[in-house]
């Protein structure tokens, strides 16, 4: 039996222990280390950008509290397969979920019950705001952070602290019965040169609880280093991961940059090709309106006897050629607006449009920036029929602001562009690897320190009058060097040669990446010339082809003419508008490729985009 002191003794300890832990565990809790260690990474990433871009970009890897996809879901009643559908936040929290505060409490959001219609610009920011695939490359740049954030750690104070209350009741010998609370905490701090130090330092109290029985303490502590002198010694070895994971961390945030804007340019080539195919379904309506009305005169024609009858025939053969280009151009379009409704991360079966006045503005926009490529071609006078052909190329006078020449181009790209920023940089991580395989390959000479004083109490082997304090006279010193000699450094060695092929292929990644840039640049720029030659030639086939059905539909009532001639003349049309609107589309996805492709255009974190101005650069 227990006495009601003894009983104290016992549970003072315990109580203590319980107290201590209880206490961290609700200062600690798993949302409290998440919230942390955001903050950490947060200023991670601020620093690279302001180190790899010279300025701060907004980031955050946390989902949108008001997602345009889960109001098009509510407000407009689709289809959803589960709460995983709306979001993590309208996941119930399973048993023992860390943040039950948090599981299965969406926010309120603004449902959208009619059609949504987007412009270009709001595309863009929708897509940075919705798109998964957007989602995935910001996670890969924080992962990056947060390894960093864990190499920094290795090389900062690490501490751990100890509580214990215990009770013995030993009654195999001499009955021995008696209570021990301990006390402890170390500190353990590894430098970049390679050099470990730990110190440690406790306190125990020990409690018998036989009857006269005293209480015993003790004080110890301890500290110790260790020196690499040969192998492993020096920051350039000790702190590479550190280093690295510094590295890697810069080329995330160069390569999401660099994402960015070849996202941004997916999305604004998607937008153009859903309008593109609603102007292609818009001139094969008109097109088919044209054929049944053209059908409709050549019908009455025959029936006065003016036209024959297989020119009939051939008027509605053109008729039903065009009713199913026209319903093939609706099934185009809904396919292209379904495939750019995914692209942004919105659910396929909601009700999206585009602004048309999109394509309307771009057009007014390239006609005001290339007035003169909108002139009709010369015209030559006094030549005979039989003359020599002079061919001429393009003029280059009207090419436009971003048509630069081939050096100039390659030079700004060659500057600009950070996945060779990154290529390039690797070379120097290879070399450096190079270094940390030599160093492998040396003898393991490590110098060794310690010094201790004080002793921990037990209650098994407690000594009468036994209380210790911290005594450096009566500590323990002691020495060590020891010396591992290289006789085996098989996969060393292995590891070492394999560091140089690893540094050429380096190399040649930079060299291919290189040249790539350059090929890219020059096929953008011919591409630029190429789609600036076919919009002049388009615009000046849609004002001839307009002439030709004027005076193809005048001659045919005058009896001039037959069907089959204005036939052509609206499938002249119909091709040059076609046509028209895919050299200018062409014209324009080509200038913002170029940018893309020169390393030039910024991209802010909502998507949108500033454009650049060789006239402002060169000045």
């Amino acid at each position: 039996m227990f006495s009601r002191q003894n009983t104290t003794y016992i549970a003072i300890p315990v109580m203590l222990s319980v107290a201590v832990l209880t206490l961290l565990a609700t200062g600690c809790s798993p949302r409290h280390y998440r919230e942390q260690t955001d903050i950490r990474v947060a200023a991670i990433i601020a620093a690279k950008q302001r180190e790899g871009l010279g300025q701060e970009q907004p980031f955050s890897i946390s989902p949108a509290e008001d997602q345009l996809r889960r109001r098009l879901l509510e407000g407009q009643q689709l289809a959803v397969a589960g709460p995983a559908s709306l979001g993590s936040d309208h996941l119930a929290p399973p048993p023992h979920w860390p943040e039950p505060d948090n599981g299965g409490q969406p926010p309120a959001t603004v449902p959208i019950r009619q059609p949504l219609t987007l412009s270009l610009a709001d595309a863009l920011q929708v897509a940075a705001r919705n798109s998964r695939d957007y989602q995935d490359a910001k996670e890969t740049l924080f992962r990056s952070a947060l390894n960093l954030d864990y190499q920094r750690r290795t090389f900062s104070n690490q501490y751990d602290g100890q509580l214990e209350g215990g009770y013995l009741n030993d009654r195999s010998g001499q009955a021995t019965e008696g209570t021990r609370g301990s006390l402890g905490g170390s500190a353990t701090r590894l430098l970049k040169s390679g050099v470990s130090l730990t110190t440690q330092l406790g306190w125990d109290l020990v409690r018998m609880l036989q009857p006269g029985s005293d209480v015993s303490s003790g004080l110890y502590g301890d500290a110790s280093i260790t020196i690499p002198l040969l192998r492993g010694a020096g920051r350039h070895i000790a702190a590479e991961p550190l280093t690295q994971a510094e590295r890697d961390t810069l080329y995330a945030v160069w390569t999401f940059e660099r994402y960015k804007k070849e996202f941004s340019i997916d999305i604004v080539a998607s937008y153009l090709a859903v309008l593109q195919a609603e102007d292609l379904l818009r001139n094969q309506e008109q097109n088919y309106k044209g054929l049944v009305i053209s059908t409709r005169r050549a019908s009455r024609l025959a029936e006065a006897g003016k036209l024959p009858q297989i020119q009939v025939d051939q008027a509605i053969q053109n008729e039903l050629r065009a009713r199913e280009r026209w319903i093939s151009a609706r099934v185009g379009l809904e396919g292209a607006i379904d495939g750019f409704k995914l692209l942004l991360g919105l659910p396929t079966d909601a009700e999206i449009r585009l602004d048309r006045r999109e394509l309307a503005e771009l057009e007014q926009s390239t006609r005001k920036r290339l007035t003169r490529l909108f002139r009709p071609f010369p015209k030559e006078a006094g030549l005979a029929a039989d003359s020599p052909v002079a061919l001429t190329p393009p003029a280059a006078e009207l090419a436009g602001p971003l048509e630069l020449d081939y050096a100039t181009a390659s030079r700004i790209a060659l500057e600009q562009r950070l996945d060779l920023k990154v290529a390039r940089d690797r070379i120097d991580d290879a070399q450096r690897q190079v270094v940390v395989a030599a160093d492998a390959l040396r003898a393991e000479l490590t110098l060794f320190g310690s010094a201790a004083t004080g002793t921990g109490r037990s209650i098994a082997a407690l000594q009468p009058d036994s209380s210790h304090r911290l005594d450096l006279d009566k500590g323990t010193f002691q020495g060590l060097l020891t010396l591992d000699l290289p006789l085996e450094r098989t996969a060393e060695a292995i590891a070492y040669r394999d560091s140089f092929i690893t540094l050429e292929q380096a190399v040649r990644t930079a060299q291919e990446l290189e040249d790539r840039i350059k090929l890219q640049v020059r096929d953008t720029l011919r591409q630029l010339e190429l789609t600036r030659s076919s919009l002049r030639i388009q615009d000046q086939a849609v004002k001839l082809a307009q002439r030709r059905v004027r005076g193809a539909e005048l001659q045919l009532q005058a009896g001039r003419a037959e069907m089959r001639d204005l036939l052509d003349a609206q499938e002249a049309l119909l091709g040059a508008r076609n046509s028209l609107t895919s050299a200018l589309i062409s014209y324009r996805l080509a200038e913002l490729s170029l940018q893309r492709d020169l390393g030039v255009l910024k991209v802010d974190g909502n998507g949108l985009w500033q454009e650049y101005t060789p006239e402002k650069a060169e000045s």
